[in-house]
């Protein structure tokens, strides 16, 4: 292996439309990233402890333990409160936004995006957060 080599960040999103997932899911694999899928909080919680992602794409609307719960939950774990968690939502009233924030959400995207942009804005959280842990 090259000495400079580093491995490819892993991108979990968490979507109950297949289609949504999917497309995010095979975007993100074709620009680079490593990528696991969830469609629902409790599957999410459980692929977040199995593969410690780099970052979790976190639709806010799901059956059973919801996107907020399951946030809520991924923040109070040590084992994964610093990963960041990006909300993806078609909620953008203000009110919401604030409580996806206040619930340990990283960042809220508006639903819909295109899969380039939801790319672009991981990446610069991934570059973000890497440089704020080299500062510790």
């Amino acid at each position: 292996m090259r000495s400079g080599w580093r491995r490819r960040p892993l991108v979990l999103v968490v979507d109950d439309m297949p289609d949504n997932r999917e497309m995010y899911i095979e975007y993100l694999a074709f620009v680079g990233f490593r990528t696991a899928g969830a469609s629902d909080g409790e599957q999410a919680i459980e692929a977040a402890l199995k593969h410690r992602p780099s970052l979790i794409l976190m639709d806010l609307s799901l059956p059973g333990l919801d996107g907020w719960e399951a946030t809520k939950w991924l923040k109070a774990d040590p084992r994964t409160r610093d990963i960041p968690v990006l909300a993806i939502t078609g909620h953008v009233e203000a009110s919401l936004r604030a409580k996806a924030l206040a619930v340990g959400c990283d960042l809220v995207i508006a639903k819909p995006s295109l899969p380039s942009d939801v790319a672009r804005i991981i990446t610069g959280v991934l570059g973000a957060h890497e440089s704020a842990a080299k500062r510790q």
